[in-house]
């Protein structure tokens, strides 16, 4: 397909992206580079720590194989999202921001290939939806780190405002559409895991008192014993 670049471009998204990347524009050089480690890194490693802050909360809930199934999809779906987009990049056809407006600052070099839909936009926002299926406030943080994802795609001047748009809806959409099947699949999974013992630890299940179980084989003490 010959690409949207040749859909004649909306005046507002062109307003967009030249008013976001003239602000990377004005910064002074030390704040460029912190720009660049977000929207290149920071933002990516910031949202596998916050997968691992999810699984280290919700692995003792008394659903935790569910919930630990739905943290492990929430990653598994970022991939997904990721590798979905690979044809429908080729299709399109979308050059880079810069190939078409030469006149863009260009914050990161070396961001060949084409531009709809953002990777990066994408798998931030399958993460959130995925997650805020299992834990709102964590799926609501992601859901921030996304936009800002999408923010700062713009700025650098890699990414047209409708391709983190587009990545923001396939994100979704893998996410929400794959979740039964995916559910389905990784929750006895994490619950056959739970209960063997080198994988226990991925998801154990509280005791109904609140104290920790009875280790297997370990008698436990009879009450009422005479004196």
């Amino acid at each position: 397909m010959a690409g949207l670049d040749q859909l004649d471009n909306p005046d507002v998204e062109l307003d967009v992206l030249y008013d976001l990347n003239g602000l990377a524009e004005r910064l002074p050089g030390g704040a460029e580079s912190v720009l660049v480690f977000v929207g290149q890194r920071g933002i990516p490693a910031a949202l596998a720590l916050l997968l691992i802050t999810a699984w280290a909360l919700l692995r003792r809930r008394p659903d935790a194989a569910q919930a630990v199934a739905g943290v492990l999809w929430a990653g598994l779906a970022a991939g997904i999202a990721h590798l979905v987009n690979v044809p429908i990049r080729g299709f399109v056809a979308r050059p880079r921001p810069v190939d078409t407006y030469p006149d863009l600052h260009v914050l990161v070099e070396g961001n060949d290939g084409h531009s709809f839909v953002s990777d990066h936009a994408g798998a931030a926002m399958a993460i959130a939806v995925a997650l805020f299926l299992v834990h709102r406030a964590l799926g609501l943080a992601v859901f921030g780190l996304a936009v800002l994802q999408g923010f700062v795609r713009v700025m650098l001047g890699v990414h047209y405002p409708t391709d983190v748009i587009g990545g923001f809806a396939l994100g979704a959409a893998v996410a929400l559409l794959l979740a039964p099947l995916a559910m389905a699949a990784l929750t006895p999974l994490v619950a056959l895991c739970a209960r063997t013992r080198g994988l226990g630890w991925i998801a154990r299940r509280p005791a109904a008192d609140g104290c920790p179980s009875t280790p297997r084989g370990q008698q436990t003490p009879e009450r009422g014993l005479a004196a």
